[in-house]
């Protein structure tokens, strides 16, 4: 008899002791707000969530669809206006055209490459003949952008826009080269 007492007094002990911290507990509290203020920050907290949390929803959206264009524009994708309009279908049918876009933003244009010369967009010529005429571009960058152009030629590939460029690199070059034999001659005169 002694050992069933030793067993269920723990039990006993232990009821005790959950009633008496169920007795002593506080009331709680669902909020740290009551009253008036209770009413303004769930007023408050309703409008976040039906106005302000939809139109961040949307702007993200938005952002996140137009990544690929922006991609294609920094690379100088020669197919960028295409993902463009990918990407905005892509907003139109809620979404699933964007990894397509995303994909096609960051792919080498191989067959593009092998079928017109170059892996550019034209823009990018247009970008790199203005730095010329600034003054900004690299002779290195200057003699490929040359080359560029000339095996787009030799290819017969050449827009008429980037023939005119083409044409006008080549007068720069011919200006240059009388501007550094001018150079040279006053030198030894």
């Amino acid at each position: 008899m002694p050992m069933r007492l030793h067993r269920s007094c723990p039990a006993a002990l232990r009821v005790l002791c959950a009633g008496l911290l169920v007795l002593g507990a506080a009331p709680a509290q669902a909020s740290i707000f009551q009253g008036e203020a209770l009413d303004t920050f769930a007023d408050v907290l309703t409008v976040i969530v039906l106005i302000v949390v939809p139109i961040l929803a949307i702007v993200v959206f938005w952002l996140v669809h137009i990544l690929p264009e922006l991609i294609a524009e920094k690379r100088h994708h020669p197919q960028k206006e295409a993902i463009t309009t990918l990407c905005l279908l892509s907003l139109v049918f809620g979404g699933l055209l964007w990894p397509l876009a995303w994909l096609w933003a960051y792919t080498k244009p191989v067959g593009y490459r092998a079928a017109y010369g170059t892996d550019k967009h034209d823009d990018y010529f247009h970008d790199m003949a203005e730095k010329h005429r600034e003054g900004k571009l690299v002779r290195e960058d200057l003699y490929h952008l040359r080359e560029e152009l000339d095996a787009m030629e030799a290819r017969g590939n050449l827009p008429p826009k980037l023939r005119t460029l083409r044409e006008e690199l080549i007068k720069l070059r011919a200006e240059e080269a009388t501007r550094a034999a001018a150079a040279i001659e006053k030198g030894q005169g």
